[in-house]
């Protein structure tokens, strides 16, 4: 169950980081980054 966990949330990392170098607007670059930040966590188990 947790390998299925973390391989959800490395998808989602990946298509938020995609975005993130895709994106434009700084606004919305950052907006990425700061969704980045828990999902690394999340990916490696920190709280």
């Amino acid at each position: 169950m947790t390998l299925i966990y973390r391989l959800l949330i490395a998808i989602v990392l990946v298509f938020t980081l995609w975005n993130l170098f895709e994106e434009d607007s700084i606004k919305n670059q950052a907006t990425a980054a700061l969704v980045v930040i828990p999902l690394v966590l999340r990916l490696l188990m920190i709280k």
